[in-house]
């Protein structure tokens, strides 16, 4: 294909990708938003390791459903997934507005698991389609917009929560005005926004499903560790596919502190703390346009290695946070989370990029499927260890222990892919 050729399908595939990408987006919206007011609620009534129970929550579906997304994602015309993952959205948000307004923790712990199955569907189908839309080589750069869009809705999911749960109460005391304001705009909200997402998802590009005759997953996870078996027969998509579940478990476990980081231990407002995540965000994405232009060629993966190690130089930064003059404290953490999130997406995007460009057409849904429950196994793991240690390790001391674990991967990976060069 001619260079002509290539930026004349990639204009022509502008207007389908927006709709992918808002879609998603707003789907975001409404998880992050959801599960950031549990999350300070939870805060707020001392029940701080509930932020664990949430991640887990997130994360279960993947873990349970992986085969059966996979399988939906293959089977049938991706469009058609995704649209039929924006409708059970929409009835999640109509529960969920009626959980929020009740404040009840159990039912609001539902929902964010049904909030997390309705993703598991939504995300194989969705990651799938982009390789169809886009040639191999414009992959990555179309990973790193999403990343973009996506990030933005997190951040306004984030942020409208953390500033709304800020507002000053009234005679009620300020808690339960707050938290009266907050449920009460978010209700009706969240609902407006899953209707419009559903209606932006019909303009989803329509194509044939990849493997209509594709047997069902009868054993779901035990299918689910086939595909993962499966896919080290390539070797460079297995180091590939784990190396992204390390970089998702880590950047779970950093969003999972930051709230008792920045409330807690320096006593930061919500909304502060709100902009810690802010910086690690807005870095993912700008790490994400980075990667696009450095994470070019055959040996992409040159990049994961200096990446890595930079991540443990900041995080170990981030450990020495308490020992500076108060009025330093905020400023710097913002630019080592910020710093942060950069290395995390020069990682993160061209893992994710590779994993949906290398899997074979007829399998694209199972492989993202596998990769997702091997990332939120993970996820789960690092909620676990939250909620295991919450009580006994301050948050900087949690950040600076990261290191840890990236060394050894910075140095796996080095050893690892200097053997795929040689291959």
């Amino acid at each position: 294909m001619s260079d002509l050729e290539l930026k004349v399908r990639i204009r022509q595939a502008r207007g389908k990708f927006a709709a992918m990408a808002g879609a998603y987006s707003l789907g975001v919206f409404n998880d992050n938003f959801f599960k950031e007011v549990a999350i300070y609620l939870a805060i707020d009534a001392g029940i701080g390791e509930m932020r664990g129970i949430a991640a887990v929550m997130l994360a279960l579906p993947y873990v349970l459903f992986a085969a059966y997304c996979g399988w939906l994602a293959d089977r049938f015309s991706k469009r058609t997934i995704v649209i039929g993952a924006k409708a059970l959205e929409m009835v999640a948000m109509l529960c969920g507005a009626a959980a929020l307004l009740t404040g009840t923790w159990w039912l609001l712990l539902a929902m964010v698991f049904l909030m997390g199955w309705q993703s598991a569907i939504f995300s194989p189908a969705l990651n799938g389609s982009i390789p169809e839309l886009y040639p191999a080589s414009f992959v990555t750069t179309a990973n790193a917009r999403m990343k973009m869009v996506t990030i933005a809705a997190i951040l306004l999911g984030m942020v409208v929560a953390g500033y709304a749960l800020d507002v000053k109460g009234g005679a009620g005391g300020e808690t339960a005005a707050i938290t009266t304001l907050a449920k009460s705009v978010a209700a009706a909200a969240v609902v407006a926004v899953a209707a419009v997402g559903l209606l932006v998802s019909v303009g989803v590009p329509k194509r044939p499903a990849a493997s209509p005759k594709v047997a069902f997953p009868w054993t779901g996870p035990v299918d689910t560790f086939k595909q993962l078996v499966h896919i080290h027969k390539d070797s460079l998509l297995a180091k590939i596919v784990w190396a992204d579940v390390f970089i998702w478990s880590v950047g779970s476990l950093q969003m999972l502190i930051v709230n008792r980081l920045g409330m807690e231990q320096l006593k930061l407002t919500r909304a502060t703390t709100s902009s810690l995540k802010f910086a690690s965000l807005v870095g993912i994405a700008a790490g994400g346009m980075l990667a696009a232009k450095l994470a070019v060629g055959r040996r992409w993966y040159r990049v994961l290695v200096p990446a890595c190690f930079v991540l443990s130089v900041l995080v170990v930064a981030v450990g020495g946070i308490p020992y500076l003059p108060a009025g330093l404290q905020a400023p710097l953490l913002f630019v080592l989370l910020g710093l942060a999130g950069v290395a995390g997406g020069v990682f993160m995007i061209p893992c994710e990029s590779f994993i949906q460009v290398r899997a074979a057409p007829e399998e694209k849904g199972a492989v993202i499927a596998a990769a997702n429950f091997a990332i939120f196994c993970g996820i789960i793991l690092s909620g676990l260890l939250i909620y295991a240690l919450d009580k006994v390790m301050v948050p900087t001391t949690f950040f600076a222990s990261i290191a840890l674990v990236s060394v050894p991967v910075a140095i796996w990976l080095h050893v690892a892919l200097r053997r795929e060069d040689r291959a």
